[in-house]
């Protein structure tokens, strides 16, 4: 038997030490007094084969560990998919249009793909989270002054991408080169943000979509940024947030989301009230298309306070969940939509199998749903809540030092998917734009993520961490 020292890794609070007991080919862990189990390196080493892929509805993950593949900026081959190659080649193969709705737009290799597309006479829009809509190229000494820590550090990964020669100092070659938003401006791309209605762009322009010729759509979890699609330049270390992302060859499918993104660009132009962002928006329902054999339901967010939750995206979500009869599966950036722990744990008392990872930011704040999963009362971890059984299943996964678990997916009986960019929160529900979608009955779509959450659920820190709950108690 053999002791190994690994270093905690992912989460401010939680930068102790663990201990893993090899025994075969399974390990026991010991993480501040909590024991679980795990595989041992060598099989977690192990390279898979590739799952076969459904011929409409393809997926992808940055971090499968079944192919390998170099980045485009760290020079690094690592495990995993490029989900940027598949953004390009999604825009390398347009003949005729290309609309983009992404919270926040840093890589500059997308950006270099597009102004080429817009060259050759692509029709090309593109909208932006206005927090995120204004080149950091362009930031002055006292706006760099008055960022905060998390700012500053978001700043600073930027320099280091665009900074090619290292001299400490953005040359206009290197911004012209290097500085996406930038390029799509040279490239005179057109580019909204959530402003354009005229409002101050309360709530966040979250979605990742983008739709191609008409046709093709694609969903991902991700942002275009280094630290979700590769990784921090700042970390070698790092291998980017767990992320997926969704291809869909179905024109029904990219008519709605077209739909969806002309409400947002209105006529084009910024400052007006034609744009509807939010809750400017219609109210609109779950739409279903079917995708080949495979039924394929969307729904954008946000939904009125004055409709039914029932009708709501949480809503939507809750159905599926309340239909599962043996086992539901969930990896969460963020879990705090109280009606959804509600139904798994109605759905666990029923006999299914419920396992959930949520990220380590957010898993143990006091209005974590996870909380109350795991038998914490109103986010005290020194109470015990009395109206159900705690879940042994629920916790956190182990991951490279400032990585995060940025899926929003769950599936259901390894049959049915749900994902895209909306959280399991009140915000995704009421207040941001957001895209849910859920690829239902289809076990090869489902492969996939059964894969990634194994991967994940490999390793896990189950319930509470004993120093956590030392430390509140």
């Amino acid at each position: 038997m053999k002791f190994r020292r690994f270093s905690q890794i992912s989460g401010t609070l939680h930068s102790s030490l663990f201990y893993s007991l090899a025994l075969g080919s399974i390990g026991i862990t010991i993480f501040c007094g909590y024991w679980f189990f795990a595989r041992s390196a060598s099989t977690i080493s192990a390279k898979p084969p590739p799952l076969p892929q459904d011929e409409s509805i393809q997926v992808y993950f940055n971090h499968d560990r079944s192919v390998d593949f170099t980045e485009s900026y760290r020079q690094k081959t690592r495990p995993g998919v490029d989900l940027a190659a598949k953004l390009i080649a999604a825009i390398d193969s347009s003949q005729s249009s290309i609309d983009i709705a992404v919270q926040e737009f840093q890589l500059p290799n997308i950006a270099q793909a597009l102004a080429v597309k817009s060259q050759t006479g692509i029709k090309i829009r593109v909208i932006l989270e206005h927090n995120y809509s204004r080149p950091l190229s362009e930031l002055t000494t006292a706006d760099i002054e008055g960022l905060t820590t998390r700012e500053r550090e978001h700043y600073q990964e930027f320099q280091k991408l665009v900074d090619i020669d290292g001299n400490g100092t953005l040359s206009p070659a290197e911004i012209n080169q290097r500085d996406a938003l930038i390029i799509l401006r040279n490239a005179k791309i057109p580019i909204l943000d959530d402003t354009a209605d005229g409002s101050r762009g309360s709530g966040l322009m979250h979605h990742k979509f983008m739709v191609v010729d008409g046709h093709r759509v694609i969903v991902t979890s991700a942002n275009w940024t280094m630290s979700d699609i590769y990784g921090d330049l700042s970390r070698p270390e790092s291998e980017g947030n767990q992320n997926n992302l969704v291809q869909i060859e179905s024109s029904q499918l990219a008519a709605a989301f077209t739909t969806e993104f002309n409400l947002m660009w209105g006529d084009g132009n910024a400052g007006n009230q034609i744009s509807q962002f939010k809750a400017r928006k219609p109210a609109r329902l779950p739409f279903e298309v079917l995708v080949g054999k495979t039924r394929v339901l969307v729904q954008f967010s946000p939904t009125s306070k004055q409709q039914a939750w029932d009708d709501s995206t949480n809503g939507s979500i809750g159905k599926f969940l309340g239909s599962s009869q043996q086992q539901v599966d969930f990896a969460l950036f963020v879990f705090s939509e109280p009606g959804l722990g509600t139904i798994l744990q109605a759905q666990s008392q029923r006999g299914v199998k419920i396992r959930g990872l949520i990220d380590r930011q957010f898993a143990y704040r006091e209005y974590s749903s996870g909380l109350t999963l795991m038998g914490v009362a109103e986010g005290n971890v020194c109470a015990a809540t009395s109206n159900s059984q705690p879940l042994a299943t629920i916790g956190v996964p182990t991951l490279p030092t400032g990585d995060l678990l940025h899926h929003k997916f769950a599936i259901i009986d390894r049959q049915t998917v749900i994902t895209g960019s909306h959280n399991w929160s009140n915000a995704a529900n009421y207040s941001n734009d957001e895209t849910l979608l859920v690829i239902q009955n289809n076990p090869t779509v489902a492969a996939h993520f059964d894969r990634e959450f194994d991967r994940l659920y490999t390793g896990v820190v189950l319930g509470i961490p004993a120093r956590l709950k030392n430390k509140r108690c």
